[in-house]
């Protein structure tokens, strides 16, 4: 059986597992953008219930012991990687729940309420990646269950397929055998698995490598991730309301988020009572029609055409309303916000068009849920929108909406800089708290983001051999431009987002390694080719990794 304390001890030991290997873990990232690292988000996540299990006494039950874990893991979690360990291991919490100890069918049950959190928490799973190789451990684990309650033979059962199921993700995934790795996020759960494994079947804690340890960083360093849409992606907006019926063949409003995730973006689903709100962007707003007919009646039905409004009206937002004041824990206002961004200047910007609070961290250093949560729980608001600014801080801070109790938290799906500011200046205190979900999130997916910055490591990417340091250009999340000079290549991936008469103005915002006059060459050689049908404005970010960020709306 395993009991209490050798959970404990197993905790501890996949912590140091991990941390000891978490550099080597990092380097099999293939995007040679600089990130939040997989091996390192994973690291800082176990490590913070890899401390509190230190606490536990020896005489502490499974069920002790996997709930404290759970708690630390979900609050500790950076990064998607992150938030799908700490997603594994509710499972766990949940599988030893009332348990003095755990048997082998114990084991394999705890497991697949892991893999089912997981999943179901990823709208749209990708195989050959950490979800594969905890769905083949956890298959598994239960087949081994079948054969002999032995909760030794079961883990290791689960470790071995887990192994091979890593060993397979570059069959699964083409850019990994492209590049001759193995899946980030797989390798580091199969680490945390070794580590458990040391202890429940050797009885020995693996321990840390002197150097290699993760240590808590309380102020982050770095920017943003650049992964918005594409151009005009999806041509019509659909918004509307579903009075439910009791006759419907549906009832689930997450089958619907989940249908129309497939088939676009900015998707608001909110389930409101007897109400359903609905919207988002689609090429097919026929069949969002027919899927929402399944749930109940539509009313209020509005479908504009965006590609016919771009090219017939200019593109902007309006200046939001006047800052709130610096945060309390009293909930005083209807309404707060919470930006996640590096650099002075970008937190000064935050604070200038109306946020509460600012989480320090972006690109390479993502905050935690409990990083979020403190900054939800310090804005003084009864409703609080995040604005997490970053692809993989999103899953982040949706887990801290569990934990806020006293107030209401809504994510946006804000992947850039300037898709958070567009959705800020969009807020409108006047209309209602899912209004301004869906009024932001649709500025939000109004803006092309355009960003300069360096390569972390030798890659390939396209067809395209990528060197070390060598400067990239990334509109929209893509790789469009190589070279060795910060203006030209800002001026390339400018250029490439700014479309003439659908968008009129640009910001420049330059960071740490570019400086005011190269800003200011960029405006100038946009002006040259563009005349009066550009605006620009130029800002000191101040921002780590990215020299420049550019917007086009």
């Amino acid at each position: 059986m395993i009991t209490g304390s050798m959970f404990r001890d197993s905790i501890i030991s996949a912590a140091n597992n991990i941390s000891n290997s978490r550099q080597a873990v990092d380097a099999l990232n293939v995007f040679p953008v600089p990130d939040g690292d997989t091996g390192t988000n994973m690291s800082m996540t176990i490590a913070a219930a890899a401390k509190e299990m230190e606490a536990l006494p020896d005489d502490c039950t499974i069920a002790e012991a996997s709930k404290k874990c759970s708690s630390a893991l979900l609050r500790g979690a950076r990064g998607n990687s992150g938030v799908i360990l700490s997603l594994i291991f509710r499972g766990f919490a949940k599988g030893f729940k009332g348990l003095d100890s755990a048997g082998g069918r114990n084991v394999a049950n705890a497991l697949q309420k892991g893999v089912d959190a997981a999943y179901k928490a990823v709208m749209k799973p990708t195989e050959g990646t950490i979800l594969t190789v905890v769905r083949e451990a956890s298959e598994a684990a239960a087949e081994m269950a079948d054969i002999q309650d032995d909760p030794l033979e079961v883990g290791f059962a689960a470790l071995q397929a887990a192994k091979e199921a890593l060993a397979k993700t570059p069959e699964l995934l083409p850019v990994l055998k492209k590049a001759g790795v193995v899946d980030a996020g797989g390798q580091g759960l199969v680490l945390v698995f070794e580590g458990m494994e040391s202890v429940w079947y050797n009885n020995a804690i693996i321990q840390p490598i002197n150097g290699r340890e993760v240590k808590t960083v309380s102020t982050a360093s770095k920017s943003t991730v650049a992964n918005a849409s594409d151009d005009i992606k999806y041509t019509y907006c659909s918004e509307f309301l579903i009075q439910k019926s009791s006759m419907a063949k549906h009832k689930d409003p997450h089958r619907l988020r989940a249908f129309l995730e497939s088939i676009g973006d900015c998707v608001v689903v909110v389930d409101d009572g007897d109400i359903i709100k609905v919207h988002v962007h689609s090429n097919e707003p026929g069949n969002v029609i027919q899927a929402a007919l399944k749930y109940g009646q539509l009313i209020n039905i509005k479908i504009d055409n965006m590609k016919y409004q771009h090219k017939n009206a200019e593109v902007g937002v309006e200046d939001g309303e006047e800052v709130i004041t610096p945060s309390v824990k009293e909930s005083e206002n209807e309404y707060g916000f919470v930006a996640v961004c590096a650099g002075d200047g970008l937190k000064e910007l935050f604070f200038d068009i109306g946020a509460d609070t600012v989480v320090s961290g972006g690109q390479t250093m993502n905050p935690s849920t409990d990083d979020i949560f403190n900054a939800v729980m310090n804005t003084p608001a009864k409703t609080v929108f995040v604005l997490p600014n970053n692809k993989n801080i999103i899953m982040a801070a949706e887990q801290a909406i569990s934990l806020a109790k006293d107030r209401e938290v809504r994510v946006l799906q804000t992947q850039t800089i300037p898709q958070g500011i567009s959705a800020l200046l969009a807020f409108d205190k006047s209309v209602s708290a899912d209004e301004n979900q869906m009024n932001m999130s649709s500025a939000a997916s109004a803006v092309e983001t355009a960003q300069v910055t360096f390569a972390a490591r030798d890659s390939e990417v396209d067809g395209r051999k990528i060197s070390e340091g060598e400067i990239m250009g990334l509109c929209n999340g893509k790789i469009k431009f190589i070279g060795d000079d910060i203006t030209e290549i800002a001026f390339k991936s400018a250029d490439k987002i700014f479309k003439r008469d659908v968008y009129s103005l640009v910001t420049i915002i330059y960071g740490e390694g570019a400086n005011e006059e190269e800003a200011v060459k960029v405006e100038k050689a946009l002006t040259d080719k563009y005349g009066s049908d550009i605006e620009i404005s130029v800002v000191n970010g101040g921002q780590p990794i990215y020299y420049f960020i550019i917007s086009a709306e």
